[in-house]
């Protein structure tokens, strides 16, 4: 649209008759829910769009573009809120639902992983024997027991057998080794560690530093003969003598009792244990099960970690909750990715953070649309790679969504728009109160007027998205972390009236004319070069784009005594392919502060667990020389190529005798 287009945007959304479009949206939308009427429907949406003021034809052509979206959205919305304030109010949880779920379908396949498979009955006994077997070791209500494992059927039920006598599970990333790894053990109190046989090695390594930790090793019927570890119990063997009946607790659980601690990726330092309530781990495969339109037919194909959000609640929770089935895979393999999905007659996929990139980067095979998948579900799909994906690999729909593990700001893409990651609508946007609000996008920190109120964004203005938190509703609560500082500083007070509190996302969006979101980047990511702000997100897709979906990481690195930060690009090139001079003249697509004038080229892909990129590290070695093995290169003011940085060009930088 033109610019002075937008400008009469502008103009309308002042318009008090917003107001009384507000009004009628709400009227119809509740004539849709009660009577599912399309007349009815009609005439409504025709009265609202003629209630209107001020530039009346640019809200038309908005309404028009978005009004099927927005009922869509409304519904999926309302019906979430329904269900989870039906579960709230009868007193659901996990271990309850689980128990309806499991006695609908007993000998249906619940989890299944290669060739092997749990029914929910199977499910259901094995948890019993977890309960009545800790209970006996003496385990009490609200203590934290560590699960320290690779992805296996019995993953779940472990945690859930601890449910089921109120002990909290802290879901430890397998990957964690030394000091990380006991941070993540102190930090939630753990009383005890259930580990897998695989995970042998990393708790002798620490076993000296929590000796005041028993330890549970559980050798999975993959490797029933592994060693025991000294000093540890053997957790499979114990359990054989455990009773299959039905464990319940005297006192059962709450709704909003905690019965998980999920740790953030930690990319920026150790990671944090944010509290996952039963009403939230609830929330979140229903909200997907609601957007995807799924039944308990779906088969789920999850290759992500137990131990995240995605893979362990999004992805498994979709059995423990509705009743679907779950494909597991111990590690997620690109090249396997279409067959398994064909293999197990996966209806619905997962994928995180640069996986899409993965599959695209595959050489084109047979596999590729020898499936029956009819929906993706996740985020982190880049725009620039969105089209092309669906386009190979024949999906109908993509379920982008937004959301953090201990966030109460989600949003969800439900039309597959192209690069977006959710959508308020225009017209009802205070139904669901998340707010976007500017900021200082190097630093982080939010503006605020002369009332000390924050600042609403405007369409396609960049800001820090914030959730309002509301105790009194489960969809907006906020649980926090383990650590009570860690969660005072994600809440900001006083945005919008004196008392009030919003949680704090940490990341830019920018939002279009229509409602759409889009990433922009986090907080703290973008950096400023030569008066201008660059946005690492934005460069990173670009570079992926020209070095064939390799991975790369952007970030800005101080120069002495030059202003703001030079922009750098680690790029991982395990087969040594990439040209180096075609690469600088893709980038010249970009702008000249954009440029990064700094490369490194990795052997491995510096990514998280959850196939993210990693960045605190590079950015404390920048493109000092010595620090590791990595060839690093200079961008060349006058040739504009990459050069080798050597020791003498390092030294002429640092002096200045290099103009940047």
């Amino acid at each position: 649209m033109s610019e002075k287009s937008g400008v009469r945007f502008e103009e309308a959304e002042n318009s008090k008759g917003i107001v009384l479009t507000t009004t009628a949206v709400i009227c119809s939308v509740l004539a849709c829910l009660v009577q599912n009427s399309n007349t009815m429907l009609g005439m409504i949406a025709l009265f609202a769009t003629y209630m209107m003021t001020g530039d009346r034809y640019q809200w038309v052509y908005i309404w028009r573009k978005t009004f099927l979206r927005d009922m869509l959205g409304v519904w999926v919305l309302f019906r979430t809120m329904f269900q989870i304030w039906k579960w709230e109010k009868n007193g659901t949880t996990v271990v309850t639902r689980w128990a309806e779920v499991a006695k609908m379908s007993p000998d249906k396949k619940a989890f299944v992983m290669e060739d092997r498979a749990l029914t929910f009955r199977e499910g259901e006994e094995f948890s019993n024997r977890i309960a009545w077997y800790f209970k006996r070791q003496g385990f009490k209500s609200g203590e934290v027991i560590a699960l320290f494992m690779e992805t296996q059927p019995e993953y779940m039920f472990i945690w859930l057998g601890l449910a089921k006598m109120r002990v909290i599970t802290a879901l430890v990333n397998n990957s964690l080794r030394g000091a990380q790894l006991v941070h993540c053990l102190k930090i939630a109190g753990c009383k005890a560690v259930v580990f897998g046989n695989e995970m042998t090695e990393a708790i002798k390594e620490i076993q000296h530093e929590i000796v005041d930790m028993p330890l549970f090793q559980y050798n999975s019927p993959e490797k029933p003969g592994s060693p025991v570890l000294e000093d540890t119990v053997p957790l499979a063997t114990e359990l054989n003598e455990m009773s299959t009946e039905r464990f319940v607790d005297a006192e059962p659980a709450k709704p909003r009792d905690t019965l998980l601690y999920i740790y953030t990726s930690g990319t920026t330092g150790f990671p944090k244990a944010a509290i996952i309530t039963n009403i939230r781990f609830l929330l979140i495969p229903l909200g997907v099960f609601t957007s995807a339109q799924l039944n308990t037919s779906d088969v789920i194909y999850d290759p992500l970690p137990l131990h995240h959000t995605a893979g362990g609640v999004l992805g498994a929770g979709q059995a423990l909750v509705l009743g679907c089935t779950v494909i597991l895979r111990k590690k997620f393999s690109a090249r396997n990715y279409w067959s398994d999905a064909a293999k197990y007659g996966c209806t619905v996929t997962q994928y995180i953070g640069e996986i899409c990139r993965y599959l695209l980067s595959v050489p084109a095979g047979p596999d590729d649309r020898a499936h029956k998948v009819r929906v993706i579900v996740g985020n982190g799909l880049r725009p620039q790679i969105w089209e092309e994906f669906v386009q190979r690999f024949g999906i109908k729909r993509v379920l982008e969504f937004y959301g953090a593990t201990e966030g109460n700001s989600n949003l969800v893409n439900l039309d597959s728009k192209v690069g977006a990651i959710g959508f308020l609508s225009r017209m009802v946007s205070s139904i669901y109160p998340l707010t976007l609000v500017k900021c200082d996008e190097i630093t982080g920190e939010i503006v605020r007027d002369s009332n000390g109120r924050c600042i609403s964004c405007g369409p396609h203005e960049p800001g820090v998205l914030l959730g309002k938190i509301d105790k009194k509703k489960a969809i907006l609560t906020f649980a926090g972390y383990a650590d009570k500082t860690a969660s005072e500083k994600k809440m900001v007070r006083n945005v919008k009236t004196e008392g009030d509190c919003y949680f704090n996302t940490g990341d830019i969006l920018v939002m279009d004319h229509f409602g759409y979101f889009y990433f922009k980047d986090r907080t703290g990511d973008t950096f400023r070069w030569r008066g201008e702000n660059v946005s690492t997100a934005e460069v990173e897709g670009v570079i992926s784009t020209l070095v064939g979906l390799k991975d790369a990481v952007v970030y800005g690195v101080k120069i002495p005594n030059v202003e703001g930060k030079a922009g750098m690009a680690a790029i991982s090139d395990p087969e040594k392919k990439i040209d180096l001079k075609q690469l600088a003249q893709g980038l010249k697509s970009l702008p000249t502060y954009a440029r990064p004038l700094f490369l490194r080229i990795m052997p491995a892909p510096p990514l998280t667990v959850t196939f993210k990129l990693k960045k605190k590290e590079l950015m404390e070695q920048g493109f000092t020389l010595n620090l590791h093995n990595d060839p690093m290169y200079f961008l060349d003011q006058k040739s504009g190529e990459y050069i080798p940085l050597t020791q003498k060009l390092y030294d002429e930088i640092l002096r200045g005798v290099i103009r940047l």
